[in-house]
Parts: structure tokens; sequence; C-alpha cells
């Protein structure tokens, strides 16, 4: 799925900048019933509404009609990535460095593959990471899965820059 997903993104993503959006993760899930996935943001870092996931639904639909890059029907998820989103690009971990982050890895680092602490931002790499035992650097390429944790300080800083 892997592929398909690469081609998704690859169709999307000049849809998406058109219209102002940052296409932020596409999942491809399920055998019997396929589930496509689209998650983006407002580039104005504004907040998404249900007429912004309106938007690109209808956009990317027509895309991907014309396209048809999935073998078989599928049900399209628009949707935006929240306050405690996951963080898939590296820009995503460098926006929110000084904030807590859970990462899980695809193969143990130093003898464990879940690592939840500050985030202290990114070099060519990969993340760098505050932890309760000091801080390390997760390699890009071996990061599996990572999302925001949810805390007061996150949410404050949301509503702040929602304001602007």
């Amino acid at each position: 799925m892997n592929q398909a997903r690469d081609r998704v993104e690859a169709l999307l993503q000049p849809v998406l900048e058109a219209m102002d959006f940052d296409l932020v993760r596409v999942m491809v899930q399920g055998t019997v019933r396929t589930t496509l996935q689209v998650m983006a943001e407002r580039r104005d870092g504004g907040a998404m509404t249900v007429d912004d996931c309106a938007e690109i639904s209808h956009a990317v639909s027509a895309v991907l009609d014309v396209e048809d890059p999935l073998p078989g029907p599928y049900t399209l998820e628009v949707s935006s990535p929240g306050i405690d989103r996951p963080l898939v690009r590296s820009q995503d971990f460098e926006r929110f460095t000084g904030f807590e982050a859970k990462i899980e890895t695809a193969r143990p680092i130093s003898g464990r593959k879940r690592f939840r602490g500050k985030l202290l931002g990114t070099t060519e790499a990969g993340v760098r990471i505050a932890l309760a035992e000091g801080e390390t650097e997760l390699p890009f390429g071996e990061i599996h899965r990572a999302k925001l944790v949810l805390s007061d300080e996150l949410i404050a800083a949301m509503e702040r820059q929602r304001r602007v």
C-alpha cells in the first residue's frame, strides 16, 4: 500500500497547495473495505473548518476519479490534524519544538522502540528529543509513528495561534 499512498500523495500535493492547504498525511487502510484518509492543514495556520474539509474533499475527489490511483472502491475521509496531531514531516517536528511528543521507532534504538519527551528540534538526520534520562536523536528513517502529547501548554499555544 506504500506505493499507492505515494502515488496519491503525489497527485494531491499540488491540488492542496493551490488551495492554500498543506498535505500532512495520506493513509490507505484496509483490504476488503479500503479507506483513503487525507489529513490537511491551512497554510495560514488558522483552524480547519468543516467547510475546509468539504472543499478539499470535492477537489481531491475530482482528481482521484480521473487518475484512479487505488484498485477497487474506497471511502475518502478528509480531516485536520487536531491538537494532539501526528508528526509526519521534518517541519512538523521543528514547528513543535518545546512540546512533548510520543515517538515510536520501527526497530529498537538503545534497547527500546517507544520514546516520550520534549522535542528539541531537528538535524539533517533526525529528531532531537529530551528524555528523562537525557537527550537523544532518533533518525527520521526509523520513526514509525509520532504524535504530540495533549497538554495544557499545547492547548494554550494552539489557542494563541488561532487568535492571531
